[in-house]
């Protein structure tokens, strides 16, 4: 793979969620592993060329000044909104059977809009994933309540047993990259570190941050509960619980019930993950990132797919 096909395929990608880049983030988002400075001058080369355009201090394919205006309302207004979401995410620890918190969409990557949620990943120990999720999910419930339901969405869950993420792709890959670790160490790192084929894409993923800014202790509360249901009787609850989310979101799928968003709901589950159907969003990315490399291709070859 040569530089100019790597760089350009970076630019490639961003560009689906109209976020223009500045150097240092296409050199960290690279595939291939190089020093800062070739990446400099290959993208001069290409902005001369035509290929590529400065808007302020980012970079992108499109020449509009628009997306840096957009970029930095959002870096801005993602700062603001990480002090909550680490707020959130210090209490979401605190929920039984959880070992680690990460702070993820969006927000992970510094640019959210006035309408973001605010997402959280969540590892729970092995076999308590279910009795996890219920919890956090009844307290869910209570913040439609006071109007806060938007800054705590929990989307994505895995247990301690499946750590790998088996959907190995430049968006799997960029979701690990970029995910925030925000509370429970010892549960993340062992989760980064059993993702490590994400340096197929990213080489810069093997030097990630691993674990949170602080530690944090367990509740009292948390250690009861978990001590109460660390028994033949959790093992039933959380299987039980499994079946009985399983039958909702089947029922809602056949309703064709729709998200606040407008988006279809949907859930993919098992004992040891839940999360969305990667269908109605994570396949349609990598369908325009394949159509917008294969433009590239067609446009300027050589580029590399």
């Amino acid at each position: 793979m040569n530089l100019r096909s790597s760089v350009l395929k970076v630019f490639a990608y961003f560009d689906l969620f109209n976020y223009p880049l500045s150097i240092e983030e296409v050199h960290y988002y690279l595939e291939t592993t190089t020093e800062e400075y070739p990446v400099r001058k290959e993208v001069e080369a290409l902005i001369r060329e035509g290929r590529l355009f400065r808007t302020g201090q980012y970079i992108s394919l499109r020449n509009d000044p628009a997306l840096e205006e957009r970029r930095n309302y959002g870096r801005a207004h993602a700062d603001k909104l990480l002090i909550t979401a680490n707020k959130g995410a210090r209490f979401l620890f605190q929920f039984p059977f959880v070992r680690g918190v990460c702070i993820s969409g969006s927000l992970s990557k510094r640019c959210a809009d006035e309408k973001a949620d605010i997402d959280y990943f969540i590892i729970t120990r092995a076999d308590r994933l279910w009795i996890a999720r219920t919890f956090m999910h009844l307290f869910k419930k209570l913040t439609f309540l006071i109007g806060h339901e938007h800054r705590y969405c929990m989307n994505y869950y895995i247990d301690e047993e499946a750590l790998e993420i088996k959907e190995k792709n430049i968006f799997t890959a960029t979701e690990l990259l970029t995910l925030m670790p925000a509370s429970g160490n010892g549960g993340l790192t062992r989760f980064f570190n059993a993702n490590e084929w994400a340096t197929t894409w990213y080489p810069q993923y093997r030097h990630r941050q691993r674990t949170a800014a602080t530690t944090q202790k367990t509740s009292l509360l948390k250690r009861f509960v978990e001590w109460l249901l660390d028994n033949r009787m959790g093992n039933r609850l959380d299987d039980y619980l499994r079946n009985l989310t399983a039958r909702r979101w089947k029922i809602k799928e056949q309703r064709g019930d729709l998200s606040i968003k407008g988006l279809k709901m949907s859930l993919q589950s098992g004992k040891h993950y839940s999360r969305p159907n990667p269908e109605n969003f994570q396949q349609k990315v990598l369908h325009r990132y394949n159509n917008k490399v294969k433009e590239l291709v067609a446009t300027h070859p050589p580029i590399s797919s």
